[in-house]
């Protein structure tokens, strides 16, 4: 909690090139694979994060409960009076590079809400008023990242916790912008020009330069160096580039296109293309 506390108020004062990032995660347990096993995991403490990671994704799309649980769990950034903007997305979406880079190109300090993976921040944002920028992937990367960071999680839970935060989100298409993954981590400087017209604001786009967004992985990397040692343990929890859990994403390609997944599949793929046609409709 201490170590939380610090950080988010190192986000209140989110500035330039020493701006905090995300990651949040508080267990330590990873996935070798798709098919091995997690390494130090007891199947009971998988069955028990796992009720609670179902329980999470079904009320996170209450305001009302989402908030509090993400402040009472110290998981990510909560919007509050002082908030510039929320950004938010189901995990390993760009989350950590947009916070940084949004960071890291405003002049003076900024107080970026994010990282509580919760539809319902995002609906808190739009009836406050305050400035919200959804982020979204190919549900096949997402969602193999995410059991690959969390050894407990199945497929089958990654791909319905998908659904359950973007699926909440659509009644309110109209309030916030979108960040689609491709973008984000190529042009997320065009990105923040969306943002500011939608809004009116007057944010600094982020220079894509390769100085820039180096400066952004190191960001990223260093806040995970400063709560694991390097290894593997990192490469499948830090939010930049790696050829490591490329690997393991390739091994677990045959899971995911399991028969068994066809319908939880279906559900994420054709949610996304709902919003990648979302996106192109209000990219104006």
């Amino acid at each position: 909690m201490m170590a939380w506390r610090a950080r988010n108020q190192h986000a209140a004062t989110c500035r330039s090139r020493s701006a905090p990032v995300v990651a949040r995660r508080k267990d330590s347990r990873v996935r070798k694979s798709g098919v091995a096993e997690s390494l130090g995991e007891s199947r009971g403490e998988g069955l028990l994060q796992r009720v609670l990671y179902e329980g999470k994704t079904v009320v996170a799309k209450y305001p009302l409960l989402a908030l509090p649980m993400a402040r009472l769990r110290g998981h990510g950034v909560v919007l509050a009076p002082d908030t510039h903007i929320v950004i938010e997305g189901y995990p390993r979406s760009g989350n950590s590079f947009a916070v940084a880079a949004f960071g890291q190109a405003q002049p003076e300090p900024v107080r970026i809400a994010e990282h509580t993976h919760a539809p319902g921040h995002v609906i808190a944002a739009t009836r406050a008023g305050v400035p919200a920028l959804v982020l979204i992937r190919d549900p096949a990367d997402a969602c193999i990242e995410l059991v690959i960071a969390k050894a407990y999680l199945t497929l089958r839970q990654a791909l319905r916790g998908y659904v359950r935060f973007y699926g909440p989100l659509l009644r309110h298409r109209d309030r916030f912008v979108v960040g689609i993954f491709s973008e984000v981590i190529t042009n997320f400087g065009a990105v923040m020009e969306r943002v500011n017209r939608r809004y009116g604001t007057t944010f600094t786009p982020f220079q894509h330069t390769e100085e820039n967004v180096r400066a952004c992985f190191e960001t990223m990397e260093g806040y995970w160096r400063g709560r694991m040692e390097p290894g593997s343990l990192l490469e499948r929890k830090v939010g930049r580039p790696s050829e490591f859990r490329e690997q393991l994403k390739a091994a677990m390609r045959p899971e995911y296109g399991r028969p068994a997944l066809a319908g939880a599949r279906d559900r994420a793929e054709t949610m996304y293309r709902t919003w990648l046609r979302m996106a192109a409709d209000n990219s104006g």
